[in-house]
């Protein structure tokens, strides 16, 4: 799950990786923007983007795509 927000480069980066590696490893993500929630805006407002794999938050601000690979195939 990505979190992010509109306007953000750095989601912007993250998005594009998320696609490129979704379309060659075969999984799905899920993106939720922020500013939709009041809540979400508090907990993650200075944090985006943060991506979360299976429930734990593991990346924040920027994504190795390495890194990504190696822990969704854990």
């Amino acid at each position: 799950m990505l979190y992010s927000r509109k306007g953000c480069h750095l989601c912007e980066i993250v998005k594009e990786s998320l696609n490129k590696l979704s379309r060659r490893g075969g999984f799905n993500w899920l993106e939720v923007d922020v500013d939709s929630d009041e809540q979400l805006r508090h907990q993650f407002n200075d944090e985006v983007p943060v991506v979360f794999i299976d429930g734990r938050k593991a990346f924040k601000y920027r994504m190795d795509e390495r890194d990504f690979l190696r822990r969704i195939s854990s």
